[in-house]
């Protein structure tokens, strides 16, 4: 059998444990699940996280989705139907983004409660706006803990290497990192930037030369077929008057 690895519950009390060790959280026919619009190293992309239902029944009233350590920062899409909050913590050694910025603390988690209960036999979406990392073929879990007005369902369980998400009762929603592409997918480096653009210069004023010599090839063929037609009409005249 498949050795399963469960996440801590996101800060979840100890009880959210206990129902889970106790199974008193049923198996779900459909899983809390991720669909990012990108997912090319380095790329922006919109996370769509879905909750298909509530917790046996229960009404959903708080969704908190925790993030990955290599996604430090990330900017929440509004739902007018939660109130949403980003969770701060302290990072043991600063990172520096993109931009050359200093950063001394990211996004752990972020928590949309519910104004009213999402009721079980409805659905929503909640979308994250992250940057991927260039972490090609690297696998990123989001662990959630979907409460409700009657307890709550952790999804923090991540299979082991060479296991399935099928066989887990409360997947992590995961979202697999791959290789950037060449039609803007991810993020070039400046320097390839700038080569890009000379390299489209030379090409153009290539062009504009090619277009150039052309034109003076054209001008010097036209002015010979004039010369030679003025010069037959000069001929036969000179005949008519002999």
């Amino acid at each position: 059998m498949t050795l399963r690895r469960t996440l801590l519950p996101l800060g979840a009390t100890g009880a959210a444990t206990a129902i889970l060790a106790l199974g008193v959280t049923p198996i779900a026919s459909a899983h809390v699940g991720v669909t990012p619009d990108d997912t090319a190293a380095g790329a922006y992309t919109v996370l769509t996280f879905s909750v298909p239902h509530g917790c046996d029944g229960s009404p959903t009233t708080k969704v908190a989705i925790q993030m990955p350590e290599e996604i430090p920062s990330v900017t929440p899409t509004r739902n007018p139907f939660y109130s949403v909050e980003k969770v701060m913590e302290t990072l043991d050694e600063p990172i520096t983004d993109a931009h050359g910025n200093e950063i001394t603390e990211r996004v752990s988690q972020v928590v949309y409660t519910a104004q009213t209960p999402l009721p079980d036999g409805e659905r929503d979406t909640l979308e994250l706006s992250v940057q991927l990392p260039d972490a090609a073929g690297e696998t990123l879990a989001f662990p959630v803990i979907q409460s409700c007005t009657k307890g709550e369902t952790a999804w923090t369980e991540v299979a082991e290497d060479g296991g399935s998400e099928e066989e887990l009762e409360h997947p992590a929603p995961t979202v697999s990192v791959t290789e950037a592409t060449e039609d803007g997918h991810g993020h070039g480096t400046a320097e390839e930037a700038s080569t890009e653009t000379e390299s489209d210069t030379d090409a153009d004023a290539a062009e504009d030369g090619d277009s150039d010599g052309n034109g003076l090839a054209i001008a010097g063929l036209v002015a010979g077929v004039l010369g030679i037609v003025v010069g037959g009409v000069a001929l036969a005249r000179s005949g008519s008057k002999g």
